[in-house]
């Protein structure tokens, strides 16, 4: 009952179409594309579903409901981290039946391989992803996207991306590319920590790049460019995480989780607003606050603050910790304000954090020993800005948007 519950809560809370504000573009998303062409692209295949509560039309549909109302054969659901509901977040999530189709949902995120294997497959000739994303490397649902089109390739079936907007705009990227023995389920790709593609363009890259062998069909977007923020266009926001709440946090999120998995430290997991605040039992809110405006970063103003975990780390205490406040979207680069931030920490309390658990999440050695030798996040910045240059230059052919 309690899974028809959130089912049903789920559909009621975005079965009403957002309106146009002024000021505000109509985006079709891949989906809302296939459903005006009465979905004739996956006519006739057997479909296996890659999707999550993040799937749905312009007028808060599923996917998955439209896609059998119009008579596709849809076979399995496969689901990413978090689960089908977006509401689970543990290491390993179950296999699940989806309540309203009696679907079953092979769960990509129940062990260490995150693949779908060639047993879930039975039954099934073409692969559909249709999930959104928030425009950073480490967020699973990039990877989640390529190991389906490498299975895909392995098999020879074809796979479809139903793309959707990078919510942080697909003209900022920032970071350093990851190092190739640094790839991971958080880094699968070679790109900077703000990679600015959407999941169509990031799979026509990855196929590009590197594979070369998948049969990758993209439905673009209708109306969407790059320079748009998510609320710029008249889609609605789905919490796409349990800890990924508005497009405030999505936008801080390629900074502030460059320190995720310091032990002890929190970047605000559990709390009001994730990756706006970050706190330590040890750390001074006041100190650490003014170290960081002394630092001019373009577009964000930290302030102390307090705050009380409910779950993760420092769960249910009061910690002092910093709430960064936007001032300049456009001006902000998040990946600059993640450096920033480690350097003030490592200044103002040497050796307090272990910098080398995020290797996975900053990506780069070379990055990381700077980090902890103390050099000036400028020119930890300049050291990656030529190999960052090369890959603007490199993706331009698999842009599919304009500005």
């Amino acid at each position: 009952m309690k899974f028809v519950s959130l089912l049903v809560c789920a559909t009621l809370l975005f079965a009403q179409r957002k309106s146009v504000n002024v000021g505000q573009r109509e985006v079709l998303t891949g989906l809302d594309v296939l459903v005006r062409e009465h979905f004739a692209r996956l006519s006739g295949k057997h479909i296996g579903l890659i999707t999550n509560h993040t799937g749905l039309s312009m007028d808060g549909k599923r996917n998955v409901d439209l896609m059998l109302a119009a008579g596709v054969k849809v076979e399995a659901l496969f689901s990413p981290e978090h689960g089908f509901m977006g509401v689970e977040d543990q290491p390993n999530v179950a296999d699940a039946v989806d309540a309203a189709t009696h679907l079953h949902v092979y769960s990509l995120h129940a062990g260490p391989q995150h693949r779908i294997t060639p047993e879930m497959l039975k039954n099934i000739d073409t692969l559909v992803f249709d999930i959104q994303d928030v425009g950073a490397r480490f967020y699973t649902y990039s990877c989640t996207m390529i190991y389906g089109m490498q299975e895909a390739a392995r098999v020879h079936l074809p796979f479809y991306v139903l793309d959707r907007p990078n919510p942080i705009t697909g003209t900022h990227v920032e970071g350093p590319i990851i190092d190739p023995d640094l790839e991971s389920y958080v880094g699968c790709a070679p790109v900077p920590i703000r990679h600015g593609f959407t999941f169509g363009e990031l799979a026509q890259f990855v196929n590009g790049e590197r594979h070369r062998d998948a049969d990758l069909h993209v439905v673009k977007m209708q109306g969407w460019k790059r320079s748009d923020w998510w609320d710029d266009t008249n889609l609605t926001w789905v919490d796409p995480s349990p800890n990924m709440n508005s497009l405030p946090e999505a936008i801080l999120y390629p900074g502030t989780c460059l320190l995720e998995r310091v032990q002890n430290f929190s970047v605000g997991r559990g709390s009001r607003v994730p990756y706006e605040q970050i706190g330590a039992d040890w750390l001074d809110a006041r100190r650490v606050s003014a170290f960081l405006n002394s630092r001019s970063i373009p577009g964000v103003r930290a302030y102390p603050t307090r705050f009380r975990p409910t779950a993760y780390h420092y769960a249910n205490q009061t910690i002092d910790g910093v709430r960064f406040v936007i001032t300049d979207r456009n001006a902000l680069n998040s990946v600059q304000l993640g450096l920033e931030l480690i350097y003030a920490l490592q200044q103002l309390y040497p050796g307090k954090i272990d910098i080398a658990a995020n290797n996975h999440l900053i990506g780069s050695k070379s990055v990381i020993s700077g980090l902890q030798a103390g050099t000036d996040p400028a020119a930890i910045e300049h050291s990656y800005s030529g190999a960052l240059q090369n890959f603007l230059e490199k993706r331009k052919q698999y842009l599919l948007y304009s500005e």
